[in-house]
């Protein structure tokens, strides 16, 4: 009985303390998409389930915040269940706020290639579908041209043994996601979801890319 109150008392403060670290100003629900810092810049990238991917994100060195959200679609505001029932356009995203002078654009991409498989068109794993689609938004001529080089190169050593597919698009606008959807991975432990199909992906890019993780996720 006191070490099942441990454990628990452990878990409770692990709990928090995610939480903590990842507080989000939230209005009638949602995540509020903020500006950037100064001295701070921002990306935005679609690569699967959110969950995986804002998790995969957090875990870079000089990334401060990650908001889910919906991208490259027509329909405003959506919710969740649109864009899931395929109809407004719209994938899964991810917004990075960052510290340049810590991580790169350059790397930062090459970290969202890493998380997940950029050949799989309109889908991820079990995830099928245009709202889990690879794409990757650029917001100048110098970032469309850094993801270009970066897919050349993953095609050029051919390393995932097939094309990548993944759409390079102007970014246009992101909405934010549900409150529940924000730092679902880390709320969320005991998924089956999560331990099964996102948390092999934050592990991957874990295990390829050590140097960009912050210390306190290395394994």
């Amino acid at each position: 009985m006191k070490t099942r109150i441990i454990f628990l008392t452990l878990l409770t403060t692990l709990f928090f303390a995610c939480n903590e670290a990842q507080k989000l100003e939230t209005r009638n629900g949602f995540a509020v998409i903020t500006d950037a810092k100064r001295g701070e810049a921002v990306a935005t990238y679609a690569g699967g389930c959110f969950w995986a991917m804002q998790e995969c994100m957090l875990e870079l060195k000089g990334v401060n915040k990650v908001i889910s959200g919906y991208s490259g679609g027509t329909k405003a505001n959506p919710y969740y269940n649109e864009v899931l029932s395929k109809t407004t356009g719209h994938a899964e995203a991810v917004q990075v706020y960052y510290d340049p002078k810590v991580i790169s654009f350059e790397k930062l991409t090459e970290a969202f290639f890493n998380a997940h498989d950029p050949t799989q068109e309109d889908g991820q794993g079990p995830d099928l579908g245009s709202d889990y689609r690879s794409i990757a938004f650029y917001r100048s001529p110098s970032e469309k041209a850094i993801i270009e080089n970066v897919i050349s190169r993953i095609d050029s050593i051919n390393g995932y043994n097939k094309p990548v597919v993944t759409e390079v698009v102007p970014f246009k606008m992101i909405y934010p996601a549900e409150t529940e959807h924000q730092d679902y991975y880390r709320k969320s432990i005991w998924d089956s979801y999560i331990r099964n199909v996102s948390r092999p992906k934050v592990l991957k890019l874990r295990k390829t890319m050590p140097y960009l993780i912050k210390s306190e996720y290395k394994d």
